[in-house]
């Protein structure tokens, strides 16, 4: 049975008209589709991104300049430009890759404009305020360690002709798309350091939303910071999993809603979730998926969350949900 509601745990509420501090966890289009829901509900919004991307324009300047991997911090900003047209032009243009015969080719704008703020502040937070500030970003954006990481994953099946070998499969490009069954994940080094304004920023919030995205890639290694992990786990903040429209080719095929949650809790035994966002119209099982939310001490809230043109999160319809489920759960306190 699907819970409509609970009170309980952490008493996260604030006082009318104060919006909430969010904290969204995540990477590539997945974590900007939330973004681009939680501006519309709240200015107080920190996003924390995956650093593992060695693919495309990103991977060319990680292992060139030998800088974090740019993409996915660029997505994040892009997702929070405003829908006035400054912010819809800006968004275009850092989003913009160049096409050439030549070693230009791929690179996306608003990379090189990161990468080269970063070499002439030496400071990746500093350099990704700047950004924010020139494109009238609503948020700011953080990467979540302050080394470039790199992903493995365990990998069951990888060759088709030897489904039950375990194998490892290096790299967030590969993992992404690979066959086989994943089993785990880990990121090298395996010890990073993160970013202490992000880890802050989970610790001061008062809802912090992981998901939707790639699982294996874009989701779970949030969990692989042990500074950051330690703070999902110790902050007074509540917790909201959003899952996906739909398995994703390679990384999760067949995956049910509910082993969504069984391969996140294996990840992060401790990590405790109040609310699990789902589509209501992608979740067969329900009850199944109610169980698998309570073992991580949450409950369920299905809201039609998809776009009619495909299998995307719709803005508006996201920021419903998420605004229903920020001002109905826990309000039983003063705000911080």
């Amino acid at each position: 049975m699907i819970k409509t509601g609970r009170r309980g745990r952490r008493g996260v509420g604030r006082r009318s008209g104060v919006p909430p501090k969010v904290v969204a966890l995540g990477g590539g289009h997945g974590l900007a589709a939330s973004l681009a829901a939680l501006r519309r509900i709240t200015g107080d919004l920190t996003a924390v991104v995956t650093v593992a991307d060695d693919g495309g324009s990103s991977g060319r300047l990680r292992t060139e300049m030998g800088v974090l991997p740019p993409g996915d911090l660029r997505k994040a900003l892009a997702a929070l430009c405003g829908d006035d047209e400054w912010g819809r032009t800006w968004a275009k243009v850092i989003q913009h890759r160049f096409v050439s015969s030549g070693d230009l080719h791929g690179h996306a704008v608003g990379n090189l404009l990161i990468v080269a703020l970063w070499e002439q502040l030496n400071d990746e937070v500093a350099a990704l305020e700047w950004v924010g500030r020139l494109l009238g970003a609503h948020g700011r954006v953080l990467p979540m360690s302050a080394v470039p990481l790199d992903l493995h994953a365990i990998v069951r099946g990888h060759h088709p002709e030897r489904p039950d070998e375990i194998s490892t499969v290096r790299g967030q490009a590969t993992v992404a798309l690979t066959p086989g069954e994943v089993i785990e994940v880990q990121v090298v080094p395996a010890d990073p350091p993160a970013v202490p304004e992000a880890v802050q920023a989970v610790l001061d919030a008062d809802w912090v939303v992981l998901g939707p995205g790639s699982w294996f890639s874009s989701v779970i290694p949030h969990l692989l910071v042990p500074e950051l992990a330690d703070a999902l786990m110790t902050t007074r903040a509540r917790r909201v999993l959003t899952l996906n429209l739909a398995p994703q080719p390679g990384e999760t095929d067949g995956f049910s809603p509910q082993r969504h949650l069984e391969v996140l809790g294996r990840h992060a035994p401790k990590l405790t979730i109040d609310v699990v966002l789902a589509d209501e119209a992608a979740v067969p099982d329900r009850d199944s998926l109610a169980e698998a939310a309570e073992r991580l001490g949450g409950t369920v809230e299905l809201a039609p969350v998809a776009a009619p043109d495909g299998p995307r999160h719709d803005p508006e319809l996201l920021a419903a949900a998420y605004d229903r489920i920020f001002r109905m759960r826990g309000r039983i306190g003063p705000w911080r």
